[in-house]
């Protein structure tokens, strides 16, 4: 199933998100793999300054493995379904793991990308802060 999850990044946690995500380590241990990653790529920082994508899950609740990985840096304000539950289908038994494959999070990511700007664009590089020679 897809999930539309919105989140406000923790205070002084952009530098940690920032340089886990260029390290390839956001999301490490997690059975969901590069996931993390590329949803971090596709992820819109909204006008009222909270972040949003689109996750793929499998769990009976949504999220339950993720949301651990994703608490360390961002207050989760909501998760709902990125579609119609009956058209998923995943969820209907009609394709198992379809969502693997399925074009839907292209076409959704695709109409977000008129929402707000790219998340990754309003982070600050991970060594902002170094003093310069």
């Amino acid at each position: 199933m897809k999930y539309l999850v919105k989140g406000k990044l923790k205070s002084g946690k952009e530098k940690a998100l920032l340089a886990a995500i260029e390290a390839g380590t956001l999301g490490s241990g997690s059975v969901a793999g590069d996931e993390y990653l590329r949803d971090m790529s596709q992820a819109r920082k909204l006008d009222d300054g909270q972040a949003c994508w689109v996750e793929v899950c499998y769990c009976n609740i949504p999220l339950e493995e993720e949301l651990p990985y994703w608490e360390e840096f961002f207050e989760i304000v909501n998760i709902k379904n990125a579609h119609a539950r009956e058209k998923c289908k995943d969820l209907n038994g009609s394709v198992p793991w379809a969502c693997s494959d399925c074009d839907c999070t292209e076409r959704l990511e695709s109409r977000m990308k008129e929402w707000g700007t790219a998340f990754m664009d309003t982070l600050s590089p991970a060594d902002s802060d170094r003093s310069q020679p």
